[in-house]
């Protein structure tokens, strides 16, 4: 659980990264695009994805963090002013998870004189030091593992000869998704099988419906 904030972000950032990079490669080739007007695509896809997913991971993060600090304040704001009711607040939160009402009362008072405001956010709020938000950690994780995704499917690109492009790009970055999910599945001490699984599943739906929509519009244009 300490990784999740991490974790989740740089999952999303490599996912994307993978995935939108390459069914814009697809995209292009399918229309008849040459390898230039590829790389091209490729490339501006790179940087603008890298740089939309560490400001979208920033704004987002950095919206939880206000809430949570809002959320404290109030809580700073409702211990100054009715302290014996956040003692029965408390007591009765351990009640409902299952302890004797006289325990839970107990419970309550020497937690909130070791520190109050911290057990009234983990306990009632649900935050946690582990759980806290980070924004500029989630920004970081995100545009850099965005930028590796994209890499992969770009450097196939580059390497693939024009005739098997893509059949190169499309078979690659399946794998790289696989590997990904599996990655991401023992990073966080889930079953690897599922997670491989589940990325390449809408991985390859992505692709496909991409690969197709360019392929009309190269006919039809």
């Amino acid at each position: 659980m300490a990784r999740v904030g991490w974790l989740r972000a740089a999952v999303l950032g490599a996912n994307d990264g993978i995935l939108s990079t390459s069914s814009l490669v697809l995209g292009v080739a399918a229309a008849q695009g040459g390898r230039s007007n590829v790389l091209i695509a490729g490339v501006a896809g790179l940087v603008a994805g890298a740089m939309s997913m560490a400001a979208g991971e920033y704004v987002s993060v950095h919206s939880q963090e206000d809430t949570e600090q809002a959320d404290l304040a109030l809580e700073r704001a409702e211990l100054r002013t009715d302290d014996k009711g956040e003692h029965a607040e408390l007591a009765a939160i351990y009640v409902g998870r299952g302890l004797d009402p006289v325990l839970a009362a107990q419970v309550a008072e020497q937690l909130m004189a070791h520190d109050a405001l911290g057990a009234h956010a983990r306990d009632e709020l649900g935050i946690s030091t582990a759980l806290s938000a980070n924004p500029i950690q989630a920004a970081c994780a995100s545009a850099g593992s965005f930028a590796v995704g994209a890499a992969m499917p770009l450097m196939v690109a580059t390497l693939a000869p024009g005739a098997t492009l893509l059949i190169a790009v499309s078979g690659a970055s399946l794998l790289f998704l696989a590997g990904l999910g599996a990655l991401a599945a023992r990073a966080g001490g889930a079953n690897i099988v599922p997670g491989a699984v589940r990325v390449t599943f809408w991985g390859a739906l992505a692709m496909g419906v991409t690969t197709g929509v360019g392929a009309l519009f190269g006919t039809v244009l």
